[in-house]
């Protein structure tokens, strides 16, 4: 693997990243704003972008496309090659991989709860940057989930943002 995969994501206090039906309106609207959490600095240093399909047709809901001038792959078993002239559809997790080292891909987000969970079990992420939003949604989408072996992280810092927001930064470790 010759590019960095790193996270930069949001979850409730309680640990998930949608409620159900994939809602994120807890966290693009909540009671008070974080104040800069460092993403603009995150992505000027990424050069693609990896969504699922969940989460690429969450982005389509946006006002605006947030990936301009970078790389965008999505992995998807379902999603149409050919559903938008900004993305690259691919199939299998090796495929995927096999075209970010022909790229020559550099620093990769992993974005969405599916395709972190496979990156994380590929080993194939480097680093993690969780921010925690003060809020209970009791049920949704989980950031992790069953895993068929531990993954030790290194902490590196947590920052207290503002609304009560905590942003915490991780080195997977590799064994």
């Amino acid at each position: 693997m010759t590019f960095h995969a790193a996270v930069f994501i949001a979850t409730s206090l309680d640990g998930f990243i949608a409620r159900p039906d994939g809602s994120i309106d807890w966290l693009t609207d909540p009671a008070e704003k974080p104040g800069d959490t460092g993403y603009q600095e995150f992505m000027a240093v990424i050069d693609t972008v990896v969504l699922g399909r969940k989460t690429y047709e969450t982005v389509l809901g946006f006002d605006f496309w947030p990936y301009e001038g970078k790389q965008v792959e999505v992995l998807s078993s379902t999603l149409p090659a050919e559903a938008d002239e900004r993305i690259i559809v691919h199939r299998t997790l090796d495929g995927l991989v096999q075209t970010l080292n022909d790229r020559g891909a550099k620093r990769v987000y992993a974005d969405g709860g599916g395709v972190i969970r496979t990156f994380l079990r590929a080993g194939l992420l480097n680093e993690l940057t969780i921010t925690t939003v003060p809020v209970l949604i009791g049920s949704g989408i989980r950031l992790f989930g069953e895993l068929d072996h531990d993954i030790h992280l290194t902490h590196n810092a947590t920052r207290t943002l503002n609304g009560g927001f905590t942003q915490s930064d991780y080195t997977v470790r590799l064994r």
